[in-house]
């Protein structure tokens, strides 16, 4: 099988996230960038059908030159070739990157090597949270489509069954390939990557090809932190002294009523 899987470079953040002065980014400067947990996953389910039933997997993202990093990351974990759709830093919405992708899709299909058995990728970027651009990707390229797939199995080249929960109901799909499917985290657990994985990774030679920016009718505006809730600890006392407070302060709270 021939499976394509979409990673996006996302702020790696931890603890407090701060902002840029201008509003328009995370400040990453004491943090840097990483791969979102989905579709790390996602690259793990592609390498495992490829183990089991042959074929090689495409690792893509759009971004900076920058992002060949985390391209490197996913080759690592068994990802055979990579793309980077590369971008001059200016920020792209959920529209123009699946129209991107899909570009790229159809080029692929478009050449020697033939089109995609499988498209997979991350529910959500973890930054942005869009939700958007598998069904944008399949809506684009004419493909089925199911999202938030919990598990995935497919034994041929012509067929898969996903399944999701959904409101406590398990959901099964019969779906034809070649199709669009969007995994969640904990589908698998991403495998470490081995030092020989490392060093082949290091030394893989990186597609790259630019692609048009497109504006869109959305745009950011402004990112705004939101106002914590401050923490505060009393202290009640100290052994049976403390007693008193503590039953005042048990009913207060309903737990005694």
């Amino acid at each position: 099988m021939e499976i394509l899987a979409c990673v996006k470079r996302v702020p790696m953040v931890g603890g407090k996230i701060v902002v840029t002065p201008d509003g328009q980014d995370v400040d990453t400067r004491m943090s840097g960038f990483t791969v979102s947990p989905h579709e790390e996953c996602a690259v793990e389910e592609a390498a495992a059908i490829v183990e089991r039933l042959g074929g090689s997997v495409t690792v893509l993202t759009l971004g900076p030159a920058e992002a060949a990093d985390q391209l490197r990351d996913m080759l690592a974990l068994g990802a055979g070739h990579a793309l980077l759709l590369e971008t001059d830093g200016r920020e792209w919405g959920p529209v123009a990157t699946a129209e991107a992708i899909a570009e790229a899709a159809r080029r692929r299909g478009e050449g020697p090597e033939g089109g995609f058995d499988l498209l997979l990728f991350g529910n959500e970027a973890a930054d942005t949270g869009d939700y958007q651009v598998p069904v944008r990707v399949a809506h684009a390229l004419g493909l089925p489509c199911v999202t938030a797939i919990k598990n995935l199995e497919i034994d041929s080249p012509v067929r898969a069954r996903a399944r999701r929960e959904y409101r406590g109901v398990e959901e099964i799909f019969e779906i034809p390939l070649p199709a669009v499917v969007s995994v969640k985290e904990g589908i698998n657990l991403p495998r470490y990557p081995s030092l020989p994985g490392r060093l082949r990774a290091k030394r893989a030679v990186i597609d790259r090809f630019e692609p048009q920016w497109r504006a869109e009718g959305l745009a950011k505006q402004e990112l705004r932190v939101p106002a914590g809730q401050q923490k505060r600890a009393q202290i009640l006392g100290t052994g049976t002294d403390a007693v008193p407070a503590l039953v005042r302060l048990l009913d207060e709270l309903g737990v005694l009523s």
